[in-house]
């Protein structure tokens, strides 16, 4: 989570890069985590960390496809939650990595 816009972050990761984030369940939810502890450490509020979760899972569900059984739960769930539904979705996305973070 830089100065970058979460879009952006995401398009600027090679292919191989995203194949190895999103190669197993465990590696996503690690990658993520480290993301959202990187962003709350620079100050960046639990909000703001869930707005760009959301961003980040728009972007992943228009673009990449699901590598395993949780991320298809993930983007099935997704696709079919609307408006405050997904900021929920992303709200409990980011407290579920930071308690394993």
């Amino acid at each position: 989570m830089s100065n970058l816009n979460p879009e952006q972050a995401v398009n600027n990761l090679s292919q191989e890069e995203k194949d190895q984030i999103l190669e197993s369940f465990n590696q996503f939810t690690s990658y993520l985590g480290s993301k959202v502890e990187k962003a709350e450490k620079l100050g960046f509020s639990e909000e703001t960390v869930a707005k760009a979760a959301e961003k980040v899972a728009d972007h992943l569900a228009k673009n990449e496809e699901p590598k395993n059984r949780e991320e298809k739960v993930l983007n099935e769930l997704w696709n079919n939650a609307e408006g405050e539904e997904k900021s929920a979705i992303a709200r409990a996305l980011v407290r579920m990595v930071s308690k394993e973070a």
